[in-house]
C-alpha cells in the first residue's frame, strides 16, 4: 500500500535522526517519524508481539518432526536384586548401565498438527499487520502534531507581523501629537489596540510550544521548545474538485489498511483452531523406534568376566513398531477446547465486524470533515481577499488624515482575524485531506 507517509517523505531529505537539542538545530519530518517509530513503546509492544507469533507458527511446523530421545543409566545395587544380563535374581553387589535411544513420528492425528500450522501462520500474519498498522498510526498521528507545529508557526508569525505593524501606527501618532495635529485619545485607543495584540501573540507563543511538546512526546523524547521545524511545501495547496464519496473510500480502505486484513486473519485462524481441536477426537497413530544396550558387571560365560564393550555389542536389541492411540475419556478436555474453539471464532467475528463498522464510521466523519474544512478554507480565502481591500482603503484614508482611528482599527482587525482564521483553516483542510489519502492508501 502506498501510504500517505511515503508520500510526504519524498518531499524532504535526510539530515539525521535525533531530535534537535540546541537552538539552531532542524527537525524533519522523515526524522520526526522515524525517531517516534524507534523509541514508541507501543509499537515496540507490537514488535514483540509479532516475533512471538513468529515463534508459535516456526514451533507449529517443528511439531511435525519426528521426536528423538537418548537416555544413559548408570548405577549400583548392593544385596538381593536382579541381574540385568540374565535377568536372575543375585545376591551381591552389581554394577549396570543402560543405553537407550528412540523415535517416534506422529503419522496421524486428526490433522491437529496441519491446522494447528495454518492456525498459527494465520496469527502470525496477522501480527505482522497489526505491527504495520501501529507504526501508520504513530506515523499519521506524528504527521499531523508536525503539520499542528507549522499552523502554530505562522500564526506566531502573522500575530508578530500585526504587533509591528500596530507599532509603527502607534510611533506615527505619537510624532503627530507631538506636532499638536491628533488628540491623545486616539493615541490612547491605538496602545490599548497594541496590547490586546501583543497578548494574543503571547497566547499564539504557548500554543506554539503546546503543540512542540505534543510532538516531542509522540516521539518519546526530551521536550525541547527551541527546536525548528523544516518547512513543507504548503504553498502548492489547492482545494480539490473530486474526493470520492464515503463508500468509495471504505472499499479502498477494506482492500488496503493493514488493520481490516489483521481483523480477517484473526478470523481464519480462530477458524483453523476449530479444526485442530475437532482433530483431537481422532485417533493418533505414531511409527516407534528403540535402540538399546546394556552392562552389568555380574555378566560371565563359564565363569569369565565379559567386558564392557563387548557385553554392550552382545545386548545391541532394536524395535520398530505402530502404537495407535485412541481416546475414550480424557476428563472432556476434548470436548471443551473445541467449545472455546468456537467461542474464540465468535469473538474474532464480533471483533472483525467492528473494525468495519468503526472504519466505517470514522470515514464517514472524516468525509464530513474534509468537506467542511474545504467550505471553510474557501470562504476565509474569499474573505481575507475582500478585508485586504477594505484595510489597504483604510490605511490611505487613516495616513492621510481623512479616516478615524476606530474605521482604521476596525478594517485592521477585521483583517486580522481573518488572517488567523485562514491559516487555522488551511491547515485544518490538510490535515483533513491527508487523513482521507491515509483511508484511500495514496
Amino acid at each position: 500500500m502506498n501510504r500517505i507517509l511515503n508520500l510526504l517523505l519524498l518531499l524532504l531529505s535526510t539530515h539525521g535522526i535525533l531530535l534537535a537539542q540546541t537552538a539552531g538545530n532542524s527537525l524533519s519530518l522523515q526524522e520526526a517519524i522515524e525517531t517516534g517509530l524507534r523509541n514508541n513503546i507501543g509499537v515496540r509492544q507490537s514488535s514483540v508481539r509479532a516475533e512471538a507469533a513468529r515463534v508459535n507458527y516456526s514451533q507449529a511446523k517443528a511439531n511435525l518432526l519426528p521426536e528423538v530421545n537418548a537416555s544413559v543409566n548408570h548405577g549400583l545395587n548392593q544385596g538381593r536384586s536382579i541381574d540385568p544380563f540374565t535377568n536372575a535374581y543375585v545376591n551381591q553387589e552389581v554394577k549396570y548401565a543402560t543405553y537407550a535411544a528412540g523415535a517416534s513420528l506422529v503419522l496421524f492425528s486428526g490433522l491437529v498438527q496441519q491446522n494447528t500450522i495454518r492456525q498459527t501462520n494465520y496469527a502470525h500474519s496477522a501480527a505482522e499487520l497489526e505491527l504495520q498498522q501501529a507504526r501508520d498510526n504513530l506515523s499519521l498521528s506524528i504527521m499531523l502534531a508536525y503539520l499542528q507545529v507549522l499552523s502554530n508557526e505562522d500564526q506566531v508569525a502573522v500575530a508578530t507581523r500585526q504587533v509591528a505593524v500596530t507599532e509603527q501606527q502607534l510611533e506615527r501618532l505619537q510624532v503627530l501629537h507631538e506636532k499638536g495635529a491628533i488628540n491623545p485619545p486616539e493615541i490612547a485607543e491605538l496602545t490599548g489596540q497594541l496590547k490586546l495584540e501583543e497578548l494574543a501573540l503571547a497566547n499564539n507563543r504557548n500554543m506554539l510550544q503546546s503543540a512542540k511538546l505534543a510532538l516531542a512526546q509522540l516521539m518519546n523524547v526530551p521536550y525541547n521548545g527551541a527546536v525548528e521545524l523544516e518547512r513543507l511545501p504548503l504553498e502548492e495547496l489547492v482545494l480539490e474538485d473530486e474526493v470520492g464519496n464515503p463508500q468509495e473510500t471504505y472499499t479502498m480502505a477494506i482492500d488496503q489498511l493493514a488493520l481490516v486484513k489483521a481483523a480477517n486473519l484473526r478470523t481464519q485462524s480462530a477458524a483453523a483452531g476449530i479444526r485442530a481441536s475437532r482433530g483431537l477426537f481422532y485417533p493418533t497413530l505414531l511409527l516407534n523406534g528403540n535402540l538399546n544396550s546394556n552392562y552389568s558387571s555380574a555378566a560371565t560365560i563359564n565363569g569369565e568376566r565379559i567386558y564392557y564393550d563387548a557385553q554392550l555389542r552382545n545386548n545391541l536389541f532394536t524395535n520398530v513398531g505402530l502404537t495407535l492411540r485412541i481416546p475414550i475419556l480424557n476428563g472432556l478436555n476434548t470436548h471443551y477446547r473445541l467449545k472455546l474453539a468456537k467461542l474464540d471464532l465468535q469473538d474474532a467475528d464480533l471483533a472483525e465486524e467492528t473494525t468495519r463498522t468503526q472504519l466505517r464510521l470514522d470515514i464517514e466523519q472524516a468525509h464530513l470533515n474534509m468537506s467542511n474544512a474545504r467550505e471553510r478554507y474557501q470562504i476565509l480565502q474569499e474573505q481575507v481577499a475582500a478585508f485586504q481591500e477594505a484595510f489597504r482603503a483604510a490605511e490611505i484614508r487613516f495616513n492621510s488624515g481623512v479616516g478615524t482611528p476606530v474605521d482604521y482599527l476596525i478594517a485592521k482587525n477585521n483583517l486580522d482575524r481573518s488572517g488567523i482564521s485562514l491559516i487555522t483553516a488551511k491547515y485544518d483542510y490538510l490535515l483533513r485531506m491527508k487523513i482521507l489519502e491515509f483511508y484511500r492508501g495514496r
